[in-house]
Parts: structure tokens; sequence; C-alpha cells
């Protein structure tokens, strides 16, 4: 099933009308839908998806850094709870540390809530600014923080919601420009938070040693901040926005398959945020890692979800995103299990690279989805919010769950972590795999 044009068109009709004069399809079913509604105010249909092109392309360009600067930041959360964790900011429980990373991940996604409708009434710019914002100044903040409580604020609450307004911009802004070719292009852009996942924990690792936390933390800001100016000005939306919305589209709660997708993606969230959260912690508190190197593990993590976003992605094109989805979410579970066996620094390292690949498909294939879900593409941003927000529950179940079952008195449990980790993830997969053969049945050749 391919993705249809923003806007209403013939396609999305089942008969199709009858042409008495030279008009355009989309100006022929406007004129429909003002005869039946008065009061509607038709929005101008754009052209037809370019599906590449210079101007598409720079889209492209600005959502890889919307992520590397949203998801690429967050992605980094492993560092600073290994750096928590040592006490020298401040002291408590790997689950209470947890909490901050689970924090900023659900903002992130519940900020798309409000972010969503905004972006549909045609603020992409303004959401723009105060993303860039709420990151540059959150990151300026977290220099001068101290307690606990100022680095929930700060780092969770503040940095999540600037990482939110990038994001949902990133996702919403695509689907306009790419139809066939949408999978890979959200691919390339989402790679970006494996290159900020990647970036990050070595800027921090160095920063830290010669110019200690605070200072680190604001040059990542000063990073932030040049990198944003690009999709600042590149990035823009296609066609006009139509009529203001409802900030909730009440009938996506009777949509069984967009309400499942949702079920499954919390569970992915909880799977994948458990990941990206402990693997550092897990590598220096076995001693199967030293100091550097439990830093960098995190940027080998990140590294080889690169691969995991843009190939998958690629191929989903073809194949459809969820005969990818869901497979790959099955295999990430039983990945997660293996981590059990891991006693060693080659081990660690090798699975680091594995599971990064296999979770990388994550983060990058769900906007496909739930654009692919969502039959009124005038309603996408609002979808998509609502979708994130209700779907982000499942990272406040994640890490801060898997900490609580880990404990703090030696020896830590960390056979249970990774085999929550894996159940997670597994759930996901057997969601996903259920959706999609509700559309398509058992069949096994079909893109779907």
């Amino acid at each position: 099933m391919s993705l249809s044009p923003i806007h209403l068109t013939e396609k999305d009709t089942n008969v199709e009308p009858k042409r008495t004069d030279s008009s355009p399809p989309g100006d022929l079913v406007q004129h429909q839908a003002a005869a039946l509604d008065p009061e509607a105010t038709p929005t101008p249909e754009p052209a037809a998806k370019p599906d590449g092109g210079f101007v598409a392309w720079m889209q492209v360009v600005g959502g890889f850094l919307l992520f590397f600067n949203s998801w690429g930041i967050l992605s980094a959360f492993g560092v600073f709870q290994t750096t928590y964790e040592s006490g020298t900011l401040f002291k408590q429980s790997s689950s209470n540390i947890s909490w901050i990373g689970a924090i900023q991940y659900c903002i992130a996604m519940m900020t798309g809530f409000w972010a969503g409708p905004v972006y549909d009434r045609g603020y992409m710019r303004v959401l723009l600014v105060i993303g860039t914002v709420c990151v540059v100044v959150g990151h300026v903040l977290l220099s001068f923080c101290h307690p606990y409580w100022e680095v929930l604020l700060a780092e969770g609450f503040l940095i999540g919601t600037g990482a939110g307004c990038l994001f949902l911009v990133c996702i919403s802004t695509l689907p306009q420009y790419f139809d066939k070719n949408l999978g890979l292009a959200a691919g390339i852009a989402s790679s970006g938070s494996s290159f900020g996942g990647l970036v990050y924990p070595v800027a921090l690792y160095h920063l830290v040693d010669h110019v200690g936390f605070s200072w680190a933390v604001r040059v990542v800001g000063l990073i932030a901040l040049a990198t944003l100016m690009v999709p600042l000005f590149a990035m823009k939306a296609r066609g006009k926005p139509g009529r203001p919305r409802s900030f909730v589209d009440w009938t996506a709660f009777k949509d069984g398959r967009y309400m499942t997708f949702v079920a499954g993606t919390m569970c992915g969230s909880a799977s994948v945020l458990i990941l990206n959260t402990y693997i550092s912690y897990f590598g220096k508190n076995e001693q199967l890692l030293d100091g550097p190197m439990s830093f960098y593990i995190v940027s080998v993590f990140n590294a080889a979800s690169c691969a995991g976003r843009i190939l998958p992605n690629f191929i989903s094109d073809t194949l459809g995103p969820f005969n990818i989805l869901a497979p790959f979410m099955f295999i990430t579970g039983a990945a997660a299990l293996c981590m059990t066996a891991v006693h060693s620094e080659g081990a660690i390292i090798a699975m680091a690279v594995v599971l990064g690949f296999l979770s990388g498909v994550f983060p990058s294939m769900p906007p496909v989805c739930f654009a692919r879900l969502t039959k009124d593409k005038s309603k996408i941003g609002t979808r998509m919010g609502m979708g994130y927000s209700m779907s982000s529950l499942g990272y406040l179940a994640g890490a801060p769950g898997a900490g609580a079952i880990l404990g703090s008195v030696a020896p830590l449990q960390w056979t249970g972590l990774w085999v929550y980790c894996g159940m997670a993830s597994f759930a996901s997969g057997l969601i996903y795999a259920a959706i999609r053969i509700s559309n398509t049945g058992w069949k096994i050749r079909i893109k779907a």
C-alpha cells in the first residue's frame, strides 16, 4: 500500500468522478467537497510529491540534523547514566537516575500531543524555534545544575520538550515530499540520531576529561545551536494549512489497527530505552570494560544503529514496513536475552553492534507505519502526535522498571533486567505481526 498525497485526491474515492471540464482532479474533488459542506474551506491541492529533487532532499538533510539534535542527544543518555552513577554530581539509585532519561524520552514523545496540531495549523517554523531554544537553553541550564531535581527539570523536561518539537517537524514534513522513496528518506534522516549518538558520547567523554562536566555540556549546546541553523532555514511544509483541527482526532480511538500499533510501539519503546540506558553501565559494573570503553560502547551501539536505520528502511520501500518491523523486533528480543551470557569485553562489544543494528529499525520505521495507517493525510501531524504521546508511556515502564529489577545492592540482577528487555521486544513484535496479518492476511509474498 503506497502513501497517498497529503490532501484529498481522486484516489481516496471509491468511484472515479466523471470530469466535464479541464479542471485538474484535485480541484474537482475540492469543488465536490465544498458542495457537500458549504462552510468547508478547501485547501489548495499541492502538486504531486516530487519524490526527489533538490528541495525534497534538503528536507532530508534538515531532518538528519533534527534527528541529530533530538534523538541523537537522547541516545547519549547512557553516558549521563554512567556519569551520574559515579556519584560526583549527586547520589541516587540506578532506578532514580534512569527516571531522568525516561522522562526525557517520554516528554519528547508527549510533546507531539500539542505540537502535531500546531504543525497542522501551519506553524512548522515556530516549532523549530521552540525546539532549538529548549535544547540549547536546556544544556546551558544543565551545566549549572547540582541537585537531582535540577538535573531532572533541565535534562528531563526542558531538553525533552525541545527534542519532541524537532522530531515532530521531521516526521511530519518528509511524507509531504516523498511517496515511493519515503522509507529511504526517513531512514537517512533518522540516521542522524545514530550519528548524534556516535558524536555526542565521544565528545562528552573527552570534554569532561579536559574542561569538566559543566563546560562539556555547554559545548554540546553550542554544537546543537550551530547545526540547527540549517533546518531552520532549509525546511518548509508543502501546501497551505487547512481549517484548524482539534488537538485530538477522536476517530483515532475507534481505529483498531492504529490503537493496536500504539500498543506495540509502547512495548518497543520500553525495550529500546533499556538497551540504550544500561549497556554502558552493564559493561562498567561487571568490569567488562575499562573507563574510556564504557563510554565508547554507547557510540559503538549508536554507530551500528545507523546501518539499522537506513538498510531496513530502504528494503521496506519494496517489502513494506510491517514486513520489516515485526521480525526485527522478534530478533531484537532474542538478542537481548543473549546478553545474559555475556562475560567478556569482546562479547559485549559484539552484542552492542548486533543490538545497535537491530534496534536501529525501531525509531525510523514507526513514522512510516503511522503515515500508512492514517487515511486522511491532512491529519498526519495530529495522528502521529497522539500515537507517540500514548506510546511514550512505554519509556516510563522501560528504564525505571529495569532499574527497579536491577536493584542497588550487589550483586545486581542483570539477568532479570535483560529478560525484561527481551520480553518487551517480543511483545512488540507479536503486536506488529498481528497488525500485518490483519492488513494483508497470512500471505507471505505481499507488500505490507
